[in-house]
């Protein structure tokens, strides 16, 4: 089995859009560019409020003349009702795919079993593959070892990166505090989409306070929806959680100022310390050298 390792996410759904006017559709609707896809490759993306919140964030999947939406199991209902509010006359089908199961897959590649597809996570390299099984088959098909899905999350959560409804709150927070900027959640350049021009300013003014960033506690995190304090002022919010790191929403700019007179950070009367993803492109406050 070598260095592969396969989990079944059993939280994640999968819906199928189809028809002659589904490309055009979504490309009006969505954060990233539709039409980059090419088949067998996916794009991180989300669907916003015109206020320009996260509604929902999944993956879409080119296959065959249609498209595949890998979206968290508890979000699936809600997005179907919400492209159908949007399709009014186009030529849309959308319905659930119960044919496929997602997994994850990292480390070497893994083998295929019969009617699977797999594409690369989007968002990092580092998280390897998304594998779209039939739902009869087995996750030790892959030929890795299989492992629960926590080691995916914890895997997660070690790279940085977030996932909506366990590090953030839909519809109430903005892509760019999500990281959508620095994961290819979001195209700047591919035109319109539901609360675009709330986005864009966000991008062009900087104007991006909060951000998720990785935390590194001096023992065992608490659990997520743990405010995290400074000085006994809330400044975020931890998110997943996993050992002694977690990832946590939180007011850059009050941690800085927290950090800068030497006040500790603390999460439920646990210390912690942010630390900046490898990927990222903005300033994480630390303790002074």
């Amino acid at each position: 089995m070598g260095q592969c390792h396969a989990a079944l996410l059993t939280d994640r759904f999968v819906l199928r859009v189809a028809g002659e006017d589904a490309r055009k559709f979504l490309q009006g609707l969505i954060t990233s560019d539709i039409n980059a896809l090419e088949e067998s490759s996916a794009v991180h993306a989300g669907l916003l409020n015109p206020q320009g919140k996260i509604l929902f964030d999944f993956f879409v999947v080119a296959v065959e003349g249609a498209f595949l939406i890998d979206i968290a199991k508890e979000k699936a209902s809600e997005l179907r009702q919400r492209l159908g509010f949007y399709r009014l006359r186009a030529a849309v089908e959308i319905a659930e795919e119960p044919a496929f199961k997602v997994a994850a897959s990292w480390g070497d590649r893994p083998r295929l079993p019969g009617g699977a597809s797999a594409y690369a996570d989007p968002r990092l390299p580092e998280l390897g593959l998304r594998v779209l099984l039939p739902s009869n088959a087995d996750v030790a098909e892959l030929g890795c070892a299989p492992v629960p899905e926590g080691n995916y999350h914890a895997l997660r959560i070690c790279l940085g990166v977030p996932e909506g409804g366990r590090d953030y709150a839909f519809g109430d927070t903005f892509p760019h505090e999500a990281l959508f900027d620095q994961l290819r959640g979001v195209d700047f350049a591919k035109g319109c989409f539901i609360g675009q021009e709330v986005v864009s300013r966000m991008e062009h003014r900087g104007t991006a306070r909060k951000r998720i960033v990785p935390v590194e506690g001096d023992c065992p995190l608490p659990a997520p929806g743990t405010s995290i304090e400074a000085d006994g002022v809330a400044i975020g919010t931890l998110g997943s959680v996993s050992g002694t790191s977690g990832l946590a929403l939180i007011r850059l700019d009050r941690a800085g100022e927290a950090l800068s007179r030497g006040a500790a950070l603390a999460a439920g009367g646990v210390k912690i310390a942010l630390r900046r993803p490898a990927f990222a492109h903005f300033a994480v406050p630390a303790l002074p050298a």
